[in-house]
């Protein structure tokens, strides 16, 4: 929960510094602008029980539609709502608060290297935090990076990181996350003969 909360405050610290015309440019979730992005990382924290099975069914059970639902509920607000937002949800609550906060540690890093990378903003990410996150995304559901990385090694070269067997794939701990989140943009800094089988899966 620690983690999860640092991760928060540094995302707060990275949209207050945005300019106007950020919040409208394309990330690597495709069809969403920075605005809808965190408006999909906070969407969650404000529900109650009953709010949230309303959405799901409202979404059909789909996971796609349940997002949508939650992110158009609060893209439209200005960026200073927005930012103040997640100002006022540093510590996560309800389901993202689930696995004592690891759900809003993995979507959390995630989503900010989502808006990062596209608008060229990098970051060191503490080890332990990513690797926290890295061991987590393995398994998560809507992640699962075991069964992208299936047949390859993946190695940080970063920090003491490492899973799977097969042909090697190396690169920094936060590229090797972001490709088993099935984010093409990933791979041109990863290397190795896994590589394309890897790319095969994403």
């Amino acid at each position: 929960m620690e983690m999860a909360c640092d991760e928060r405050r540094e995302f707060a610290d990275l949209l207050a510094g945005l300019a106007p015309e950020q919040w409208d440019e394309p990330t690597l979730c495709s069809q969403w602008r920075v605005r809808d992005v965190v408006a999909h990382a906070i969407g969650y924290d404000e529900l109650s029980t009953a709010d949230l099975v309303g959405r799901f069914v409202r979404g059909g059970f789909l996971v796609n539609r349940i997002n949508a639902i939650g992110t158009g509920d609060l893209a439209g607000r200005t960026p200073e709502d927005l930012v103040q937002l997640v100002r006022d949800h540093i510590c996560p609550r309800g389901l993202t608060a689930g696995f004592g906060g690891m759900i809003a540690l993995v979507d959390g890093m995630v989503h900010q290297q989502d808006i990062r990378r596209p608008l060229g903003v990098p970051r060191t990410i503490p080890s332990e935090r990513l690797r926290a996150v890295l061991d987590y995304a393995l398994y998560v559901p809507l992640i699962r990076g075991a069964w992208r990385a299936r047949g390859v090694r993946l190695v940080a070269t970063d920090l003491e990181w490492s899973h799977g067997k097969g042909l090697t794939v190396r690169g920094p701990g936060e590229a090797l996350l972001m490709a088993m989140a099935a984010r093409p943009d990933a791979l041109q800094q990863l290397v190795g003969p896994g590589k394309e089988r890897l790319a095969q899966h994403i």
